[in-house]
């Protein structure tokens, strides 16, 4: 086994475990203050990419999300939090675009600065929120919420073992020249095998199960997105990765950019299926 991929396994065997133990046994009040936890560390890198330097803005940026989380955990049951998932899906059909323009607020300048700070608000606390909304249904949530975030791992490792046996052409050679297209074929493969089997598992059955089959490759595809539009960040940055608090995976937004990208997706379409 390669050394840089033993060393992702070993990591995701340990983050992994307590993850799934995490969604699964914890009310969503717990999990709403530590994955706000998790999400905020992403957000002070994300500061760091754009290209805010002094700790005070940095930590007023913080502190905007902190209050964006309370007021609406406060009106988590009203429209309002649906609006922040709906604005969610929208902003990564805007970064989609985004990334066909590689140059675009790429100057190191504050306007720049400013639009991608705002950005990240529009990346983390739809996530925050979509995360929260799955795992507090009442027709199995958790599971609903562990499902979302399972597809993302898989694609994940799909995506890194087909690129690495089989890649040859890129996929934005500009913005990420590692990722590859079998890399994207990796990941739809391999996501819709779990899709597939996680749906039936969960007693979605008939056209039902298609539907949430076809959520499942929507969702992937949105954190290809992510992490692409991660990358682009990264790019204009001028660094490899957003941290190394995880060896061998970088920093936090490293390891969340494709789910930021999947949640409000996952949970917006279930809402739809289930409507």
């Amino acid at each position: 086994m390669p050394p840089k991929l033993k060393t992702r396994t070993l990591t995701a065997l340990v983050l992994a475990p307590l993850a799934i133990a995490l969604i699964l046994l914890a009310p969503t009040a717990v999990l709403a203050v530590v994955a706000a936890g998790a999400f905020l560390m992403a957000a002070w890198e994300w500061t760091r990419m754009v290209g805010l330097r002094a700790l005070p803005i940095r930590g007023a940026v913080i502190g905007a999300h902190v209050v964006a989380m309370a007021v609406l955990w406060w009106y988590r049951d009203g429209a309002v939090w649906w609006a922040v998932i709906g604005a969610g899906v929208a902003w990564w059909l805007v970064a989609t675009l985004w990334l066909r323009r590689f140059s675009f607020a790429v100057a190191p300048t504050h306007e720049n600065a400013s639009l991608k700070t705002v950005a990240g608000l529009f990346v983390i606390v739809p996530a925050w929120c979509a995360l929260l909304q799955l795992h507090a249904s009442p027709n199995k949530g958790p599971w609903w919420a562990l499902f979302g975030l399972m597809l993302v791992w898989v694609a994940d490792s799909g995506a890194y073992l087909a690129g690495s046996r089989w890649g040859r052409t890129k996929l934005a050679p500009r913005i990420s020249p590692g990722k590859t297209w079998a890399g994207v074929y990796g990941a739809i493969a391999s996501s819709a095998i779990v899709g597939v089997i996680g749906a039936w598992l969960l007693g979605t059955r008939h056209l039902a199960l298609a539907g949430v089959f076809v959520l499942a490759m929507v969702t992937v595809v949105a954190s290809i997105v992510g992490d692409l539009f991660e990358s682009l960040i990264k790019r204009h940055a001028n660094v490899k990765d957003s941290g190394d608090l995880f060896p061998g995976h970088g920093g936090m937004f490293d390891r969340l950019d494709s789910v930021f990208a999947a949640l409000p997706v996952w949970a917006a379409g279930l809402a739809l299926l289930a409507a």
